[in-house]
């Protein structure tokens, strides 16, 4: 019979150090498979997280979901027959911060692989760091983040395609010129940084395309929270539609400043970040009712992909408990997917080779809890598939009802809808 050591360590430092030598069979079990196949190093996984500031909901929340990746993944046997541990620090939503976190996770804390943080913001100034370092680089839910940058090694785990400034809001105008009386005019406002930017150059690719005309054109600073002025001045201008593209402490604002104006454009959301949140919603209850705006999932029927129902148990469950984002219907499966992605890479090539890692994730498709995931030009997605979701039947400030996703109605695209649009948006106030 082989003798197996096996080093017994307690938190409490009294048995430290004892040895016990077992003798089992060959083919015994008293030790785990999963647990007897990682041996050696972690692999160790670097990357920033929003903690703290305006994304913080939504980090906290990606967060929870990549460490029930990093169990689940250690309870299978880890990667390479190592246990995998995810090292974050918090980027405090401040992009100034990112690149001296990446640099860190690289120099002092020699992490093996690296995946991008959370927003638009947020990555772009990851990138160069990337990019030198030859590094791949997953980028989570941000917005035609490699246009400038064309690195090969670059994928973003966002559902936006191969044209993602403008997938945003094309479902949006798509829908808004279908209905009778067809729609005129639209005023298009953006918050002034990296999302707000590129959303709003891609909604006015959409209003060019669908024939209509441009009444107001105006970006705010990001920083802006009270936008009653901005409001009001849009409403001067009597535009059938109105485009929003913010970030989550501003989309709060856009929405109560609508309400507090009584503005009632015929259709008005697009690209507002935030409105996913379900802490958001909340807080909003009713003024949300109307809003058309996008989503990346929510649990439809037809949204129903392989391993997700399982996730969102397990992380509601805990997520009740670290007083997060109770639903995580916006950042969970996304987070998830983007470690699945990287997980099924390093699997099949049996490597942690930046290089080799890169040409897999560029020539295969992956099977995730976000659907299959097939990466195209600049490492987007081969095909878009982006949602846009109305509020509707919202009665109170209850979190409890975002449950039920009568109220969040998929409007477009027509493969994954749930429901008909209300139009104008008066009609569902």
């Amino acid at each position: 019979m082989p003798l197996v050591e096996v080093r017994i360590r307690r938190n409490s430092g009294a048995v430290s150090g004892a040895i016990f030598a077992i003798s089992v069979l060959t083919a015994g079990v008293f030790v785990p498979a999963s647990a007897a196949a990682q041996k050696g190093e972690p692999v160790k996984i670097g990357y920033s997280m929003a903690l703290t500031g305006g994304l913080a909901a939504n980090g906290r929340s990606a967060l929870l979901a990549q460490k029930i990746w990093e169990e689940d993944t250690n309870a299978k046997g880890g990667l390479l027959g190592r246990p995998v541990k995810l090292i974050h620090y918090d980027d405090q939503t401040n992009p100034a911060a990112v690149p001296g976190i990446y640099a860190k996770l690289l120099d002092v804390d020699k992490v093996d692989l690296i995946i991008g943080p959370y927003g638009t913001n947020l990555l772009a100034p990851a990138m160069p760091i990337a990019m030198q370092r030859k590094k791949v680089f997953i980028g989570l839910l941000g917005t035609a983040v490699n246009s400038a940058f064309n690195y090969s090694n670059y994928f973003s785990m966002a559902p936006s395609g191969p044209e993602p400034k403008p997938s945003y809001t094309k479902g949006f105008v798509d829908l808004a010129v279908r209905q009778n009386p067809k729609p005129q005019t639209v005023a298009i406002v953006a918050a002034d940084a990296e999302f707000g930017l590129n959303a709003g150059e891609g909604a006015r690719e959409n209003v060019k395309a669908a024939g209509l005309t441009v009444v107001y054109d105006r970006r705010y600073p990001s920083a802006t929270t009270d936008l009653v002025p901005v409001v009001r001045a849009i409403a001067e201008t009597n535009p059938d539609l109105v485009i929003v593209c913010s970030y989550p402490p501003d989309s709060v604002g856009m929405v109560r400043a609508v309400n507090e104006v009584g503005f009632k454009p015929k259709m008005i959301g697009g690209a507002m970040i935030g409105l996913q949140s379900t802490a958001i919603k909340a807080r909003l209850g009713p003024l949300l009712n109307g809003w058309t705006n996008y989503d990346a999932w929510l649990p439809v029927p037809k949204m129903l992909f392989a391993g997700v129902d399982e996730l969102m148990k397990k992380y509601q469950t805990r997520a009740a408990v670290e007083g997060i984002d109770a639903l995580g219907y916006y950042m969970a499966p996304w987070s998830y997917a983007q470690l699945q992605v990287l997980q099924q890479a390093v699997v099949a090539t049996k490597s942690l080779d930046d290089a080799k890692l890169g040409d897999y994730i560029r020539a295969n498709t992956f099977k995730t809890v976000v659907g299959d995931v097939k990466f195209g030009a600049n490492g987007e997605w081969a095909q878009s598939r982006v949602l846009q979701v109305q509020f509707q039947n919202i009665k109170s400030n209850d979190l409890a009802q975002f449950k039920d996703i009568s109220t969040q109605v998929v409007v477009a695209p027509a493969e994954y809808a749930s429901g008909n649009l209300i139009y104008p948006y008066a009609k569902a106030k």
